[in-house]
């Protein structure tokens, strides 16, 4: 499996009951077919969120449910080394 990651911010909230977390950076592991695979979202005012094998959804979200390979969205612009994303998600561990 080749896997390809990602960072992307969104400056928009929620505009959900957590809506007060403010806007977010999340961080994608996908696949070849661009499936997330693990996925952090790091939200300015609140938690981070961090979704991946063994936990793929809590209270608060889940782990992606569509492929982020589309022909609407260019997401090369956002990738990131395997390296970066690993790093953040060490720092996240324990959250």
């Amino acid at each position: 499996m080749t896997s390809r990651f990602l960072r992307r911010r969104w400056d928009e909230s929620r505009g959900d009951e957590f809506d007060g977390w403010g806007p977010s950076v999340w961080y994608f592991e996908v696949d070849e077919d661009g499936w997330p695979v693990r996925q952090i979202e790091a939200y300015d005012n609140g938690p981070v969120l961090r979704y991946g094998p063994g936990h793929e959804e809590d209270q608060h979200g889940s782990l992606g449910q569509a492929s982020l390979d589309d022909a609407d969205e260019d997401w090369s612009r956002y990738m990131i080394t395997r390296n970066a994303f690993e790093c953040v998600w060490d720092d996240f561990a324990g959250e």
